[in-house]
């Protein structure tokens, strides 16, 4: 698996909602290399740990990676100071992405920050995809105009009610896979919203693959900090989030808990 680490010039920034970012940057050899589900680790000026960013678009034509992520401490914020013309020292594209089948409906489900990975399988799979995002409120709500621009069937979930459906992913997906046309679930988002939509999965039959959120450290491999529990053949055992994942198998993945 090829990854790059070099200095990238933002081309494109914007404010999504209070404390998003989204950062578009031309890194042609890293956009040609990446593939939807993907992330990179990016230095914060006077970090010593880079941060892990997913990949919300690549664009292999420009030679951009799009990225974005929320402030959630000090080194997010340091990056998000960032402004276009300046560069940012990125490592990737790092971990295993989805598998995305071909001329298949299916259901992707995001949760907050977990939303941006998805947007890449919408673009992949247009009126195929049924997107269910999911915020806490109103003024979270990113990028469901970007799913409906990509012709996917969007439905916007708020825990408040302030938009869209009150409440749960859980509670449209639920109905969704009743339909019995889905071949195949994606997610990522918190772990309480993963672990349910599991469920919901293996009560339909229906194959699911997760992205799993995970503090890292180097980003490919060798530190062991992001290490979860998996199972293949039987067999517990140890996997890396950042070099094994972050995309696994629904199946593989065991919680603590």
């Amino acid at each position: 698996m090829s990854y790059y680490c070099d200095k990238y010039v933002i081309t494109e920034k914007k404010t999504l909602a209070k404390e998003i970012y989204s950062f578009t940057v031309s890194c042609p050899e890293a956009a040609h290399a990446a593939h939807v589900g993907q992330f990179a680790n990016i230095a914060a000026d006077g970090f010593t740990l880079r941060r892990p960013i997913s990949i919300c678009g690549i664009d292999r034509e420009k030679g951009t990676l799009r990225f974005v992520f929320e402030v959630r401490g000090k080194g997010t914020a340091e990056i998000a100071r960032a402004n276009e013309g300046d560069t940012l020292d990125i490592l990737g594209p790092l971990g295993n992405g989805f598998r995305i089948p071909e001329g298949k409906k299916i259901i992707v489900v995001g949760g907050g920050i977990g939303v941006p990975p998805m947007l890449g399988i919408s673009a992949k799979t247009g009126a195929l995809c049924t997107a269910i995002l999911g915020f806490r409120s109103y003024d979270k709500v990113i990028l469901d105009d970007e799913f409906r621009a990509n012709d996917s069937n969007t439905i916007v979930c708020t825990e408040d009610g302030s938009v869209g459906v009150k409440g749960f992913v859980t509670v449209p997906l639920a109905e969704e896979l009743a339909k019995g046309e889905t071949e195949a679930v994606f997610a990522c988002g918190p772990e309480a919203m993963i672990k349910a939509v599991i469920k919901l999965c293996e009560e339909h039959n229906v194959p699911c693959q997760v992205s799993l959120e995970q503090r890292m450290g180097c980003g490919v491999g060798a530190c062991v900090v992001c290490s979860c529990l998996t199972v293949r053949n039987g067999k517990e055992y140890y996997s890396r989030v950042c070099k094994d994942g972050p995309v696994f198998n629904a199946e593989e993945v065991r919680f603590n808990g």
